[in-house]
C-alpha cells in the first residue's frame, strides 16, 4: 500500500471534490459506479503545494436513482482504492448500513476481477 491519500473536501453542485497527497507525478484516477468508469474526472496540481493535487469528479445525473449509489475512486495504474463516496436518494436513512453493504459488494467485484486476471496470467 502506498502513502497516497485522497481526502474529500466537499460535494457541491454535483461535483465531488478532494485533495490527493503523497503522489509522485500527476496520477491517473478512475472513478467507478456499478463497475463502469465515470467520464470527466479532473486531477490538477495545486500551485505552491508540491505533491498535492485537486481532484474533481462530476456526478452524472443519470446515475442518481432510488437507493444507495457508491462510487469508488482508484489509482488507474495500481488499482489501489483511494476513496469512495456514497449518495443515498429517495429514502431517509437512520444509519449507513446499506451504503457499507453496497461498498463491500463493489470491492468484492473488484477483487473477483483481479483474482480471475491473476489466474489467467499465471496459468500460461
Amino acid at each position: 500500500m502506498s502513502d497516497t491519500k485522497l481526502t474529500k473536501t466537499r460535494i457541491r453542485a454535483g461535483l465531488w471534490e478532494g485533495v490527493l497527497t503523497g503522489a509522485t507525478g500527476e496520477p491517473a484516477l478512475d472513478v467507478l459506479h456499478l463497475e463502469q468508469p465515470l467520464p470527466g474526472v479532473n486531477v490538477s496540481a495545486i500551485p505552491d503545494r508540491p505533491g498535492e493535487f485537486a481532484v474533481q469528479v462530476p456526478i452524472p445525473t443519470q446515475v442518481l436513482t432510488e437507493g444507495v449509489q457508491t462510487f469508488l475512486i482508484r489509482n488507474r495504474a495500481t488499482g489501489e482504492k483511494l476513496a469512495h463516496f456514497t449518495i443515498i436518494t429517495g429514502v431517509a436513512m437512520e444509519d449507513d448500513l446499506r451504503a457499507e453493504v453496497d461498498l463491500l459488494r463493489a470491492e468484492l467485484d473488484m477483487l473477483k476481477r483481479a483474482f480471475r486476471r491473476h489466474c489467467l496470467e499465471t496459468a500460461m
